[in-house]
């Protein structure tokens, strides 16, 4: 027997119809590329964004075609949300922090039809726009007076342009709810990048689950900054549950020093905020010399990386502002856990309170998760026992795009299939969970992750390096930042110096190795594999330089 209710999809659509029709005049504000503050309503965003979906009607775009975006977050990136989505195309938001020719090879991986960027961004598609073949149509994202008047991408028109003349009367499309929304690639430690890519359906539950009491606990009494970008793993799901919660909206634009973000908070009654541990050490910066406090900040979400015991006192024991923990991945939409104390926590001293609130957290309602051996047994919850952390859920991957690889999904004795996440972790008996270790080579700068296999291929590719290993290294500000260690090739002489304007050009700025240190040998093992973790050991007691 079934039950006799509605049968709605669940649609990204659907989540700005309720915004427009139940919090038509809750506000969006934003602080674009060009320096002022733009402000506007969902109502606001509902008919311009039914604009977009025009514009790419009438460009004849197919069901399910990609349409490509490089942009910060603004109201512009959020009509592409729902435009782009809610017509039943896919929104790829590509990350501009990519080196130019990984940002190519995506975009011709995805068959990008359409690309919108922030005129931020101009130099990067000068540099790629010749090799993206499938890209038919370029839009800045501007007015159409801020159009560069030669800026050597044929066919360039502005967003207003494209959009303008488009009447706001579309009606949202249904289909079926499991239709793909968006994408988002990961890079990994070997191989090209590959693409999460999400469901109408995954997006849906995901900003449901975003928005409950023990995880982002949004209201329409809020108002949110998301600086977590929303060209990546589309702002932690903020963008869906805002209009879902019908909060008010601040979005920074490029503006991410601690000044900047401060100004906007006060100005803008910010209550919530999120981001890396980055941002939030510039913020912290900027505001402890001048004794500024916050009027009405109470609580952060930060994620990325892991947040340093320091960063979370300041903001609870000097400002007043909760910190919530969360862990997540790109193959999650991203959120997994997220560190909220139970009830029976909150009696407990101080510093036990902390013990718990360093880990990642507690599993979302929609994701379980658990620890195994080598064997693939599972371990206890002990908070002791430590094991490769594997998660299921209806908004993990079950697949890359395009099937890149072997399956993602990992098989237990039982038969369900789990999605390996790389990294080690214990679990203690209350469902905390604390990533220990990663098993996989990257390294998190900023939040951002950086492969060392690409940093030691590029190493390589020098003619006086014999071997080249990259492992990371503790940053105060960065969380870590990469070095290679390297064994010269016999009669080799070239210096740090040399080594590190190497890889200029090669990969971006951000990613060239802090240090270069020369060793003698690197540890390998029996199959031949480098062991970073006995290079590790060699290197205890290191410092970066300027440390």
């Amino acid at each position: 027997m079934l039950g006799l209710m509605q049968s709605q999809p669940l649609l990204i659509s659907s989540l700005l119809e309720f915004a427009e029709r139940h919090h038509g005049d809750g506000e969006i504000v934003s602080r674009r590329v060009e320096g002022d503050i733009h402000r506007y309503t969902y109502r606001d965003l509902a008919a311009r964004s039914r604009q977009v979906a025009r514009a790419i009607e009438g460009m004849g775009l197919q069901f399910s075609d990609r349409v490509a975006t490089l942009a910060w977050n603004g109201y512009r990136h959020l009509e592409m949300y729902f435009g782009v989505s809610g017509s039943g195309r896919v929104l790829h938001t590509v990350n501009p922090r990519l080196h130019p020719d990984q940002i190519a090879w995506i975009v011709n991986h995805a068959e990008d039809q359409v690309l919108c960027f922030d005129l931020t961004f101009l130099p990067l598609v000068q540099a790629v726009h010749a090799r993206c073949p499938t890209v038919r149509q370029w839009v800045a994202l501007c007015d159409t007076d801020r159009l560069p008047a030669d800026s050597g991408v044929p066919g360039l028109i502005s967003y207003e342009q494209w959009i303008g003349a488009q009447p706001s009367d579309y009606a949202w499309p249904s289909f079926d709810e499991n239709s793909a929304s968006s994408m988002c690639y990961t890079s990994g430690t070997t191989g090209n990048p590959k693409a999460a890519l999400y469901s109408h359906r995954s997006s849906v539950l995901h900003a449901y689950a975003a928005a409950l009491p023990d995880v982002m606990g949004l209201s329409a009494k809020d108002s949110v900054l998301p600086v977590v970008p929303m060209f990546h793993v589309n702002a932690w799901g903020i963008p869906y549950s805002a209009p879902l919660t019908g909060c008010k909206l601040v979005f920074p634009g490029p503006a991410l020093d601690g000044r900047s973000v401060y100004e906007l908070i006060e100005a803008e009654g910010v209550t919530f905020a999120a981001g890396v541990p980055t941002v939030w050490q510039m913020l912290l910066g900027h505001m402890k010399p001048g004794g500024l406090r916050f009027s009405h900040l109470n609580r952060t979400v930060i994620g990325g990386s892991a947040c340093p015991p320091a960063m979370i006192n300041a903001f609870q024991d000097d400002y007043g502002v909760e910190v919530l923990h969360a862990w997540g991945m790109t193959e999650m939409s991203p959120l997994g856990t997220l560190c909220t104390l139970k009830n029976k926590h909150l009696a407990l001293p101080p510093e036990e309170r902390m013990k718990i609130r360093l880990k990642q957290g507690r599993a979302i309602f929609g994701v379980d998760m658990k620890i195994v051996d080598g064997n693939g047994d599972e371990l206890p919850w002990d908070g002791k026992a430590y094991g490769d952390l594997l998660v299921k859920g209806p908004w993990v991957v079950a697949d890359y795009f395009r099937n890149e690889g072997a399956s993602p999904l990992y098989a237990d004795k039982q038969g369900r299939g789990w999605f390996p996440t790389g990294d080690v972790a214990t679990i203690d008996a209350d469902g905390y969970m604390q990533i220990t270790d990663r098993s996989k080579d990257v390294i998190k700068s900023g939040g951002e992750w950086i492969s060392s296999i690409d940093i030691e291929n590029i190493a390589m590719g020098h003619p006086g390096v014999a071997m080249a290993a990259c492992i990371g290294m503790p940053h105060p500000k960065w969380d870590e930042r990469p070095v290679v260690a390297v064994v010269k090739k016999p009669g080799a002489e070239f210096s740090r110096e040399d080594l590190l304007a190497y890889f200029e050009g090669k990969t971006a700025k951000w990613q060239i190795p802090d240090d270069v240190i020369f060793v003698e040998a690197i540890p390998l093992g029996a199959t031949g594999k480098m062991l970073k973790t006995r290079l590790r050991e060699q290197l205890k007691g290191y410092r970066l330089p300027g440390l």
